[in-house]
């Protein structure tokens, strides 16, 4: 149908093939759902126009065949009155009526087969139209999902990022140079286990020669005291 054909490139083509050239998908997905629909209804409405049609033809037809049939009466009359003149010209005009409605069913039948036709077209967008509506979320969360995932990607290569690390890096080297200052203050020998155990068995030995020392001095003292004067 003629009506139909107009959109034949979205009714039959592959939502996904249509997808992978567009610039915004989501825009896309909406345009062929609402190009969908605006068919849906143009097509709709031919077949309501056809359905008219049929019936203005069956109505007509129908009166046609009541002539037929009342004009073989006719004849039948005639012959009945041995009118053999009129029942002829009965005949005449029921063929011309017969041929008349002959055209009729010609039309009724084409008018059937282009419903048929437009009933398909209706099942066939109307299922397209269902499958487009039921992946819209779909393609649209994954158009949404990448584009964010292409956003993150754009940000963290941006120079900025990297000029803003470095800066980092050199307020780091010189906290790590101020913190080694502190700890330079912190530097210089330091009294291990050995050096302080053998400072202790130093002091014992000092002190051993001290007391040395005084039993000596006392003993002097005391012997010199015992010398006869």
């Amino acid at each position: 149908m003629g009506i139909f054909s107009r959109f034949s490139d979205i009714v039959n083509s592959n939502i996904n093939a249509i997808l992978d050239k567009a610039e915004d998908p989501e825009k896309l997905v909406r345009l062929m759902i609402q190009e969908m629909e605006d068919t849906l209804v143009e097509v709709r409405s031919a077949a309501a126009r056809g359905i008219a049609d049929r019936k203005a033809v069956s109505r007509k037809l129908k009166g046609l065949e009541e002539d037929v049939a009342e004009w073989d009466r006719k004849a039948e009359l005639a012959v009945s009155k041995q009118r053999d003149d009129l029942a002829k010209g009965a005949l005449a005009e029921k063929a011309k009526v017969d041929q008349a409605a002959e055209a009729l069913r010609r039309q009724r039948a084409a008018l059937e087969e282009g419903l048929a036709r437009l009933n398909e077209d209706i099942t066939r967008l109307e299922g397209k139209l269902a499958d487009a509506k039921a992946r819209q979320k779909t393609i649209v969360a994954r158009h949404r999902t990448a584009q964010h995932r292409l956003d993150v990607r754009q940000k963290i290569n941006n120079p900025k990022i990297d000029d803003a690390l470095v800066r980092f890096e050199q307020f780091e080297r010189r906290m790590e140079l101020v913190e080694g200052r502190v700890e330079a203050y912190d530097l210089g020998p330091r009294k291990d286990l050995h050096r302080e155990i053998a400072d202790l068995e130093s002091s014992d030995a000092v002190e051993q020669e001290l007391r040395n020392l005084k039993a000596r001095m006392t003993q002097n003292n005391a012997a010199g005291e015992s010398k006869p004067q």
